[in-house]
């Protein structure tokens, strides 16, 4: 696992060739918890289902009471989705499954 200081350069789905730094080990643990969870076809789960789902998978050190595991996992989802790892259904609510 990245130690604490490490960055990681992560992209957005949203905004094509924006680049934004965030630090390693929290993207590391949440990347993990997001696939761990992520289902492998449709229908895939809803933003609040993932935000839900990984709570249980992440290291309390990192996210003590699950304090902005909502924005990593959001960051995860759009890095992920920007490198066609995961599928965003264009359903109501939207949903993602991995590829």
């Amino acid at each position: 696992m990245a130690n604490k200081d490490e960055k990681i350069e992560v992209e957005n789905i949203n905004v094509p060739g924006q680049v934004t730094r965030v630090n390693a080990a929290k993207y590391a643990a949440m990347k993990v918890a997001f696939l761990k969870i992520l289902p492998t076809q449709s229908p895939g789960l809803t933003q609040k289902e993932i935000q839900q789902q990984v709570q249980p998978h992440l290291p309390d050190d990192l996210f003590p009471q699950s304090k902005t595991s909502g924005w990593w996992a959001k960051t995860v989802q759009l890095d992920l989705e920007a490198k066609g790892s995961v599928v965003r259904e264009e359903t109501k609510p939207l949903r993602w499954y991995k590829r």
